[in-house]
């Protein structure tokens, strides 16, 4: 597969209606370009060269590591783009380059390596990837004399005859590098735009008889370019059904597909159940045998084997095997639950290690603590980690007993086997196998309501 591919991610997207770059909009969760990325990674592009223009700092931060950068300081079209691109193409030598467009989140590697397979087999100096749409309103036009192509023209340049044509320009294509050099080098802005169109390259390859050949793709939706925030709601309902059946397929029972939602980078094992309500999101693993929600959100987790999740919301974090998590839990970033633990009802956790079979059922706050194995948390406990400028641990040994409503003002450590009486409030350490109580003495006043009526 050609190992170099430029996307055009220049433009400002004005019918967005946004602040933020057009390639930046999110589609399943994750910027459209990043949907780009993936599919020329899975087509074995190794060199990516992105055209930046507009908020170019902020599409620089999303593809950082993944593509070099060039810029398009004015926006003057396609050809103008791919023109700041041509020095750093140039360094990789002879051979193809794909390019294609940053807001195609649609677009499957498997439908780029068949470009590049069409353009090898025509021995072609340019391949176009088509398609046929019944509504082409938007598109520059493929037109061709006895299948060949004679030209692509855009739509706000094309006559009536031209315009009624259903064959269109995705944007995507594949390039022998050499003759999009010199086609790039004898491009002027003739068009009612001013701009410097890509697509006379074309017309110049045509010009000089070489080769121009297509390759139509067989759904027409996945080229489609997202312009206004009416398709990108088409694109994310589209990609969200292909990757629910996708699924569903593989052995993944979803409750209701239509509440559920389910992240690009997402890897589900077969027999975990989603109920209604289900957001999965980054790059979460679930392992088999899990039910998830309902309505549970979970972000760059792993979920151990035959772990259930009820109403609760999890991130960057992790869980062995077994554990039962909810309703109306909260795990922040930083926790690791190993196998058999219990995070109950109205429990927040933060940047904790929680060991084998450790409970904390109810109503409870732990963070920036390490539990032992088999340790019991007593409803309405909070670990006091912060005295306002930093952060302390608690640490608690296996086999501890904390009674409800207790407070631990950390830096504090609780002895192996070590009992907390309920009510407490711990400023220091307790031994193992201790018993502390920290609360002041029951004083009970008789026939204190009698005088204080009378």
């Amino acid at each position: 597969m050609s190992s170099v591919a430029v996307i055009l991610a220049a433009g400002n997207g004005k019918r967005m209606k946004s602040k933020l770059p057009k390639v930046l909009h999110p589609v399943i969760g994750e910027p459209m370009v990043l949907h780009v990325v993936e599919a020329l990674k899975g087509a074995g592009i190794e060199k990516i060269i992105a055209v930046l223009g507009y908020g170019a700092g902020q599409v620089e931060e999303v593809l950082q590591g993944q593509a070099d950068f060039v810029y398009q300081n004015k926006q003057l079209g396609t050809g103008h783009a791919l023109l700041q691109a041509l020095p750093k193409l140039m360094e990789y030598g002879d051979g193809e380059c794909l390019v294609v467009c940053g807001d195609t989140p649609l677009l499957a590697g498997e439908t780029l390596v068949q470009l590049r397979q069409e353009h090898l087999e025509k021995n072609a100096k340019a391949t176009i990837l088509t398609a046929m749409m019944e509504d082409p309103t938007g598109y520059g036009r493929i037109v061709k004399e006895k299948g060949r192509v004679v030209s692509i023209i855009e739509e706000k340049d094309a006559p009536p005859e031209v315009l009624c044509l259903k064959e269109i320009n995705t944007g995507a294509y594949c390039f022998d590098i050499e003759w999009l050099k010199n086609g790039l080098n004898q491009l002027k802005p003739v068009n009612a735009q001013g701009e410097y169109y890509l697509t006379d390259v074309i017309s110049y390859l045509v010009s000089e008889k070489q080769m121009v050949a297509t390759w139509t793709v067989q759904d027409p939706f996945e080229a489609m370019g997202v312009n206004n925030r009416v398709q990108l709601a088409e694109a994310h309902a589209r990609l969200k059904r292909q990757i629910l059946r996708e699924h569903m397929l593989n052995g993944v029972t979803i409750v209701d597909p239509a509440s559920t939602f389910i992240g690009p980078w997402v890897e589900i094992a077969q027999d975990v159940v989603l109920e209604p309500g289900v957001i999965l999101e980054g790059k979460t693993i679930i392992e088999e045998d899990c039910t998830i929600g309902p309505w549970t959100r979970i972000t760059d987790c792993r979920i151990g084997r035959g772990t259930q999740v009820r109403q609760s919301i999890l991130s960057e974090s992790s869980t062995g095997e077994e554990c039962q998590i909810g309703p109306y839990s909260y795990m922040r970033p930083g926790c690791i639950l190993e196998s058999n633990v219990k995070v109950g009802g109205f429990v927040e956790v933060k940047k904790s290690h929680v060991d084998q079979g450790a409970k904390i059922p109810h109503l409870s706050y732990v963070g920036d603590s390490q539990v032992g194995k088999n340790v019991n948390i007593g409803a309405g406990t909070i670990t006091c980690n912060y005295d306002g400028k930093n952060k302390y641990p608690t640490i608690f040994g296996d086999h501890c007993f904390v009674g409800s409503n207790t407070n631990l003002v950390a830096p504090v450590i609780i002895g192996e086997g070590a009992y907390i009486g309920a009510g407490s409030t711990i400023t220091m350490d307790v031994p193992p196998a201790a018993l502390a109580i920290a609360r002041g003495r029951q004083r009970n006043i008789e026939n204190w309501r009698k005088d204080k009526e009378s």
